[in-house]
């Protein structure tokens, strides 16, 4: 798996990504060429492969190790309430001011969402500031999205290794999840969850406006020039006053800095001028 000159890229690994984005739509030069090559090398390697021109064949003739490809390619790791400070600032300020402000009726996106952990956080919230004011179930829509079927399909589910709850307080664990291992989520916090596939990199936001945009640990993996479309994107989707929750490594590039207040360095929490 040699490489090319600096900043080219050698023909054979051109060619492979080509082939990616032929069969699956995946546009690999949006991504950061590092991060491709990796989860690209970890399949060859479990194939046997030595190089990019006998990896496009075996693409080519095997759908099952395509969709692996695909698979390690849009693959997210998170848990439910990751990083718990980021999440209790948006439980004890940022939840209660936009609750306020709609009567409970917000209009959420988790984009990048993986297979629900964070979406389901969010909901799990929504339903604690509900049950604070003394209301029923709240007019809250979440709408959670990612590129990755096979990880939107795990978040119907609602079924998850007990692993991924370990960072949840135990009395959100006791309310909102029933089974040991795995726990499965109550229907009240599912039902407040809209799931759809979307690219990022393409599409525009499903239903904007919304009063709080969440996008952690997606947009690092990005190439620059995607990272400032992909933050102009999410700063249009979000209404005046809204809430933008990124990873706590990134950061906003380009010109939708002027259009956003970082409220918390941080959490990396903005908020849209």
């Amino acid at each position: 798996m040699s490489r090319g000159a600096p900043g080219a890229l050698e023909p054979a690994f051109q060619a492979l990504m080509h082939e990616i984005a032929k069969t699956h739509g995946f546009r690999c030069d949006a991504y950061k060429e590092g991060c491709i090559r990796r989860r690209i090398g970890v399949r060859m390697r479990a194939r046997a492969v030595h190089s990019y021109d006998a990896y496009a064949a075996l693409l080519r003739r095997d759908p099952a190790e395509s969709q692996r490809l695909l698979d390690a390619l849009t693959i997210h790791v998170s848990r439910f309430y990751r990083n718990p400070e980021t999440w209790e600032l948006i439980a004890t300020a940022v939840l209660p001011e936009l609750w306020r402000g709609r009567a409970g009726a917000l209009r959420c996106w988790s984009a990048g969402c993986a297979a629900g952990e964070e979406p389901y956080t969010l909901a799990i919230l929504l339903l604690e500031q509900a049950r604070r004011e003394g209301s029923p179930t709240p007019p809250a829509i979440i709408d959670a999205t990612d590129y990755d079927g096979a990880s939107l399909e795990r978040a119907a589910q609602g079924s998850y290794p007990r692993a991924a709850i370990k960072d949840l307080p135990a009395r959100l664990t006791r309310r909102y999840f029933q089974g040991q291992d795995p726990v499965v989520l109550a229907p009240e916090v599912r039902r407040l969850i809209r799931r759809g596939r979307h690219d990022l990199t393409r599409e525009p936001p499903p239903a904007a406006p919304y009063d709080l945009v969440l996008c952690r640990n997606v947009v690092i993996y990005f190439e620059t020039r995607t990272q400032e479309r992909i933050a102009s994107l999410l700063t249009d989707a979000l209404a005046p006053g809204g809430y933008l929750v990124l990873g706590k490594v990134e950061t906003i590039r380009g010109e939708a800095r002027a259009r956003l207040v970082l409220q918390n360095p941080r959490e990396r929490i903005y908020r849209r001028r």
